[in-house]
């Protein structure tokens, strides 16, 4: 497959398919050769991310309906751009049911609607009745429901009636129907129908059935068949009964048409043998961020980071992960794992719902794929015995009949455990507490990087490399700042007990990450900062959380917030340590996008991060990018400018252009794969390979170099063929000492002249 790059763009009611064809110029000149959406299909009134699909026959008028996309995609092929969508097969909004004409014939007819099977309802455990948590939790909701033209209403929610059933009280007329309105808090363990995670307002669609897909992908074949799309990208396959029979199907649809899937692999996990390019590459995104952490201070902030936790709960990432784990397995999942024990078949009841949540709690991956990866069933049924030898007879047995309702719920398990929750308790140094990432692995050697990139030559060279999305944690230039606080785990220890002093909020753990984490956003809004921690809160669930929230308590938090803006003191330890981690981050971002870019992979680029991306979680990673500002830089770069690394990303913006287009202009350059190493005292600061012609370098542990004077003495062999560096347009070859090659920027990308 010809090597490509992606421009991720998410398309939404407030930046449409017109205003994307806007910026194809731009992405054209910034040397991308594909435009990447996000989803199209019509999704809920004033959905920002499209993942909430209520109709898959039509594009979303918001995000600017079909004739945009008709014209979207003629302007990116005249433009040699080529068109990448993101699709969601896994379930549907149902938040509004009126809007969802499948959901709402369902709400009609029970199991007698032609839509029956299209979502995953075990209708026998609801006694034929589909289970909405939609009520408060009062003793009198049921006072609130009315009959009102010739619906079901409760506040303003809207709900169909069957046939024949609207006469009598509206507490009468709710007895009679197909669904049952129930507490919001009986979700946790009596819901009848399977989720997005835990998000009861995103139903399962049982896809594996050929209608179903039929129904489902019948506008995505007319994309393709038409020629408007190019290439799928395949949103949480990990949900899906059967992903391998899903992809199969996707691909007959697509024929040659490049498929990439949302695959997380965990450690050494094997890729599925599906008929895909490969993932959408968070595995490259953790290898990369760790290259860049200095290694001496892992032992700090550990110390630092037991000391904040007070009974040192969270400082065993083997253990936190799996008591994580099993508390969501018991709580907000509870639902989905008494439904894998209603699948076992006889012999099981609800007694055995602790071993299949034990088993979960262990599995060492996010999804097995049996019998593929059946090492991972024999892991987790290891260690789940040895964790509650009490179990393990039952834990045999269970393991001997597992299906894919097991499968299907060890991701959600693992994602709301790990992703959502021990993420937000682990918080030693949080830019590793990231998407695809174990954050218990600290840094990583210039050897053991260069030994994994190998692999990753060798066994995904077409998936995706990505350093930020709409779902990672932290942008990665917000990654980049913090983790530099690992070359200076004092200082920042000085600076947190500073700020604890003055507005401590009575939880050390969420402190640390709060304080990282603005600094790493730094200057950001304080709407932004005061969003991000309550999100951080109620996730990490020690204090406050989603359900209960503690009121004083983030009252407390908040002003801590405020104190960062408000409080002399508090501002000024912030602008002081932002200030002493400025450079030697825009320095570690830079050499994180060198190498992303080059390393063996499809790289993508997140929209807007070709400058300095200092998000947070989502909602904060989908605020609108400033394309005319960029733009500009590139136009000033082209015209022979070459920026300071500043504020203003600019510098950036040359290492992003220049990359993308020696990838697009000159393949050839990009077959193989060498690791680069310098010579004499500073040798270790270096991280560089050949790509075959094509070579970058960068700088590591940029505090430690300065601080034992720069490079003296070190140099690298570049050999004598002539390079030319794409950067600043100097000619390079031989033996040169490294303050040479960095001595304007602290990455160098270089390309034979040949």
């Amino acid at each position: 497959m010809k090597r490509v790059s992606t421009y991720r763009l998410q398309i939404s009611p407030e930046f449409t398919l017109r205003d994307a064809t806007q910026v194809l110029d731009y992405i054209r000149r910034l040397g991308a050769d594909w435009v990447y959406l996000s989803p199209l299909l019509e999704a809920e009134p004033g959905s920002m991310h499209g993942y909430d699909v209520v109709d898959h026959s039509r594009v979303d008028a918001s995000r600017g309906g079909p004739e945009a996309l008709r014209e979207l995609s003629e302007a990116a092929h005249t433009r040699g751009l080529k068109v990448l969508v993101d699709i969601v097969p896994n379930h549907m909004g149902v938040a509004t049911p009126e809007l969802n004409a499948w959901w709402w014939d369902l709400l009609t007819y029970g199991q007698d609607s032609r839509h029956a099977s299209y979502f995953d309802i075990d209708w026998a455990f609801g006694q034929g009745r589909l289970r909405l948590p939609i009520l408060g939790d009062g003793p009198d909701e049921e006072d609130a429901l009315r009959v009102e033209d010739g619906e079901l209403r409760y506040y303003d929610h809207r709900f169909p009636l069957a046939p024949g059933t609207g006469e009598g009280t509206p507490q009468e007329v709710h007895a009679r129907q197909h669904y049952e309105l129930m507490s919001w808090r009986r979700a946790d363990a009596e819901l009848n129908y399977r989720r997005f995670f835990a998000v009861t307002t995103l139903a399962g669609l049982r896809v594996e059935d050929e209608q179903v897909f039929d129904d489902t992908h019948r506008e995505i074949g007319r994309w393709l068949s038409e020629g408007l799309v190019d290439g799928l990208r395949v949103d949480h396959p990990d949900g899906l009964r059967d992903p391998g029979q899903y992809l199969e199907r996707l691909r007959a649809l697509a024929r040659d048409a490049p498929i990439w899937v949302e695959k997380i692999i965990e450690g050494d996990e094997r890729m599925p043998d599906w008929p895909v390019q490969g993932t959408t590459g968070y595995d490259a995104l953790a290898v990369i961020d760790r290259v860049f952490v200095d290694p001496s201070g892992e032992g700090p902030l550990t110390a630092l980071a037991g000391e904040l936790d007070g009974r040192e709960e969270n400082q065993d990432w083997t253990d936190l992960v799996h008591r994580r784990k099993r508390a969501v397995a018991d709580s907000i999942l509870r639902s989905e794992v008494l439904r894998v024990v209603r699948e076992l078949g006889e012999g099981f009841d609800e007694e055995d719902a602790d071993g299949v949540a034990e088993l979960a709690a262990w599995f060492p991956v996010y999804r097995s794929y049996l019998p593929f990866g059946a090492e991972h069933l024999d892991a987790a049924r290891s260690a789940a015995a040895e964790s509650r030898p009490d179990l393990a007879p039952v834990i045999a047995r269970i393991a001997d009949r597992l299906g894919y309702r097991f499968e299907q719920t060890t991701g959600a398990i693992m994602a709301k455990g790990v992703e959502d929750n021990a993420f937000y308790r682990f918080t030693r140094l949080v830019s590793l507490t990231e998407v695809g990432g174990d954050p218990s692995e600290f840094a990583l050697s210039p050897e053991e990087f260069h030994r994994r990139q190998a692999d990753r030559q060798r066994l995904l060279p077409d998936s995706m490399t990505v350093l930020s999305t709409h779902d990672t944690k932290r942008g990665e230039d917000t990654r980049a700042r913090i983790s530099v606080l690992a070359e200076l785990p004092g200082r920042f220890e000085r600076f947190l007990r500073t700020v604890r002093e003055h507005v401590g909020f009575g939880d050390g753990s969420l402190e640390s990450l709060l304080w990282q984490s603005i600094v790493g956003a730094w200057p950001a809004s304080r709407e932004r900062l005061q969003d991000y921690a309550l999100k951080a809160a109620r996730e990490a669930g020690a204090s406050t959380g989603w359900t209960d929230p503690d009121q004083e308590f983030e009252a407390r938090m908040a002003a801590a917030v405020d104190a960062a803006f408000d409080d002399d003191r508090v501002r000024a330890e912030v602008e002081a340590l932002s200030a002493v981690i400025d450079a030697p981050g825009a320095s570690n971002g830079l050499g994180a996008k060198l190498l992303q870019l080059l390393s063996p992979g499809r790289p993508d680029v997140y929209q807007g991060s070709e400058r300095w991306e200092r998000s947070l979680v989502d909602p904060d990673n989908r605020r609108p990018v400033e394309f005319d500002a960029s733009a500009a830089l590139l136009a000033h770069i082209d015209e022979g400018w070459l920026p300071e690394v500043d504020s203003s990303g600019a510098a950036k913006v040359l290492v992003t252009s220049r990359a993308l287009r020696l990838l697009r202009d000159r393949p050839e350059l990009f077959t193989g794969y060498r690791p680069l190493y310098a010579e004499e005292s500073r040798a270790g600061h270096l991280i560089g390979f050949d790509r075959g012609g094509a070579v970058a370098l960068a700088t590591r542990l940029p505090v430690g170099l300065s601080a034992t004077g720069g490079w003296a003495d070190t140099a690298i062999d570049l050999g004598e063929e002539p390079m030319r560096d794409e950067l600043t347009g100097r000619e390079i070859r031989g033996r040169v000492p490294l303050s040479t090659v960095f001595e304007r920027y602290p990455v160098a990308l270089l390309a034979v002249t040949r």
